[in-house]
């Protein structure tokens, strides 16, 4: 290691992390996110870090060589660790590049002249609630585009729905089994579509849980313009909270786990030419789908795999990074880990099937390139979170020595690499990766996670489609016992091994060297993360959450004065009013801007006004709808708001909530 003049290793290592932390402060004011050039000095450097670190691992952090178990454990670390560093770096490649298509969707707005296109909209169900599926519907009937048709896909076979879609004016479509799943539902639909007199020129998947925003086909017809274009995908934005979100009461100050993704990797993908549709919020044109005969049903992601097979024939996927529509997200962490973890399988199966990265196909060397990195990313990442756990146990139970480093090559190297990336990172994406929360987030599904990557690949076959549960009672406060119980042992485990390596000399072991240091901060590291991941697991009560914040002016009438007064927190069913105080016996009607006259009556009195009681009929309900999920900006937080996000945790980790 290079030092530094008149200080020591340790200093000389020191001053390295403090040149990092020193440019970091500058790059802001020089770096433009945009720049492809600037983007790509900065992940050079990531990359010629990262290589210095894996140099610096392979070459003097192992045990001894020979057949020992020191030397299996540290290898099978190094092994898990470099592979997971093999998928870092290619996503480092990735994000060189980013792409934003808003001017393109811009300059090409109508590009179809006076004969709109026609678009059919799918929206695929299965046993959704009718609050959930009523959003839905009513958002793609209020659409600004007018040459449309909705139509609503049940492989539930449920009479209810049927009758709600007549009395809505919405095409019902059932078939007599679920093969295929949401796959075989969308393909059925296809060929129904192609029966008609009049066929349409695109077709727009929402899932059943999300709401088009007024603007959604307008917006994304325009990239039609190129006649090679023959899909386009959208991100997802949730008006609710994750459950990480929730049930750390940081929902209002930090990001949804799919924030990064959508927000940004997504933009680079598109620039390389390899975005991928993601099911939910996307348009295909009609003659691509035909052309390639339907949806695959290879894999239950048949979202990511109709992007490859449109590849394989000729048609590009392209992405519009604009909030057009939003969601429910998971609201259980049953549901969220099922979730990934049938995307995970989805994805190993396509890296088994004939859209596979080495099956013999159309597909460019890119897209190859981009199952491969998807395939690093779900079967390194979570696995060597597990690890992460387990192998310091193994030195504070069993002196095993997993990492023989000194702490100052630890700081230079590891502290330089690791402290770059997160400088990076959070410089592209506006503050969105904070380490612990982001750990907590790949921890508490990495065992499921796991074993779905696993077996996906080992046995691609004869898995069953896993439905995400949406909707249903949240009202109480649900401790996921299961899912909380490897956690809480790997806890009590790695603090019975630093009170023992405190109190004991039988386990004060001094084979490491200086990697005992690394293994006590790595530990107590530990001690956090899955002490946020505990509580996690616990479930807190939820109410709707997706209210209009902005202060409106409108109208309350009390029968004795029609006043003006501050409309704030409006929900389907509730409102805070402010600027007079009025008493619980008041009712009345409430004048609410493209919604109109609601009968409303006092419920509580607040220090400044009063709460009152909705009682919307059936066509103010769906224009509260309208109002709340097909207006207006992305719900929920787009970048990390640190002062409120720590206010926030701590609130939360006192129990004071």
């Amino acid at each position: 290691m290079f030092h530094y003049p008149h200080v020591g290793e340790l200093g000389s290592a020191y001053f390295q992390v403090v040149l990092v932390a020193g440019v970091a402060m500058v790059l802001p004011f020089v770096v433009d996110r945009s720049n492809a050039w600037h983007r790509g000095i900065l992940f050079v450097v990531a990359i010629a870090l990262a290589l210095r670190y894996a140099f610096w691992r392979v070459t003097e952090t192992l045990a001894p060589v020979g057949l020992t178990v020191d030397f299996a454990a540290s290898a099978a670390l190094l092994t898990l660790e470099m592979v997971s560093l093999v998928g870092s770096l290619s996503a480092f490649v990735i994000m060189m590049r980013v792409r934003d298509r808003t001017p393109e969707a811009d300059a090409n707005a109508g590009w179809w002249g006076e004969d709109e296109p026609r678009v059919a909209i799918l929206i695929a169900t299965y046993n959704e609630e009718l609050d959930v599926l009523a959003r839905t519907i009513i958002g793609a009937k209020s659409l600004r585009h007018s040459n449309k048709e909705v139509l609503v896909l049940d492989d539930g076979r449920r009479d209810w729905l049927r009758d709600y879609c007549a009395a809505q004016g919405v095409r019902y479509m059932r078939r007599p089994d679920n093969k295929g799943s949401k796959a075989g539902n969308i393909n059925h639909a296809l060929a129904r579509l192609a029966e008609d007199p009049v066929v349409p020129d695109f077709v727009a998947v929402l899932d059943a849980d999300f709401v088009p925003h007024r603007g959604f086909i307008s917006r994304t017809l325009a990239l039609f313009h190129d006649p090679e274009v023959g899909l386009v995908q959208t991100p997802q934005h949730f008006f609710n909270a994750d459950p990480i979100q929730h049930n750390l009461g940081v929902a209002r100050s930090y990001p949804d786990e799919q924030r990064f993704f959508f927000d940004h990797m997504q933009a680079s993908r598109d620039a390389w030419g390899i975005a991928f549709c993601c099911g939910t919020s996307s348009v295909c044109r009609w003659q691509a789908l035909q052309d390639l005969g339907g949806l695959p049903t290879e894999s239950v992601t048949e979202d990511f795999m109709l992007t490859l097979a449109l590849q394989s024939i000729g048609w590009r996927s392209v992405y519009l990074a604009e909030p057009l529509t939003e969601g429910l997200a998971p609201e259980g962490l049953k549901e969220y880990v099922t979730q990934r973890a049938r995307w995970c399988l989805g994805l190993m199966q396509i890296a088994r099937s004939s859209m596979g990265p080495f099956a013999k196909n159309g597909l460019r060397l890119r897209d190859r390139w981009s199952v491969v990195d998807s395939v690093f990313y779900w079967m390194t990442t979570f696995p060597f979170r597990i690890a992460a756990v387990v192998f310091p146990l193994l030195y504070w139970f069993f002196n095993i020595t997993v990492v023989d480093a000194r702490l100052p090559d630890v700081i230079s190297h590891f502290g330089t690499f690791y402290l770059w990336i997160i400088v990076v990172l959070n410089l592209l994406s506006r503050g969105m990766v904070v380490p612990i929360l982001n750990d907590v987030s790949q921890l508490i599904g990495a065992i499921p996670i796991s074993r779905a990557a696993f077996t996906g690949l080992l046995k691609p076959h004869g898995h069953p489609f896993s439905v995400t549960a949406k909707g249903g009672d949240r009202s109480g406060i649900v401790v996921q016992w299961r899912m909380m119980a490897p956690f809480a042992i790997f806890l009590g485990l790695t603090l019975i091994g630093l009170c023992l390596g405190i109190v004991s000399d039988r386990f004060a072991y001094n084979d490491a060297g200086d990697g005992k240091w690394v293994v006590l901060f790595w530990s107590l590291y530990n001690v956090v993360v899955l002490s946020v991941t505990i509580i996690a697991c616990v479930e807190l009560p939820r109410r709707e959450i997706h209210i209009a914040d902005a202060p409106e002016r409108v109208t309350f009438d009390d029968g004795v004065e029609a006043r003006e007064v501050w409309l704030t927190s409006l929900t389907a069913d509730t409102a805070r009013l402010r600027g007079r105080r009025y008493p619980p016996t008041a009712r009345g009607t409430l004048e609410i801007a493209d919604v109109g006259q609601i009968e409303a009556f006092v419920i509580s009195q607040t220090r400044d006004g009063a709460r009152v009681q909705l009682l919307p009929d059936e066509a103010q309900r769906e224009a509260l709808f309208v109002k709340f999920y097909a207006e207006g900006n992305a719900p929920g937080v787009g970048n990390v708001r640190l002062a409120a996000m720590a206010s926030d945790l701590a609130r939360r980790l006192s129990f004071s909530r």
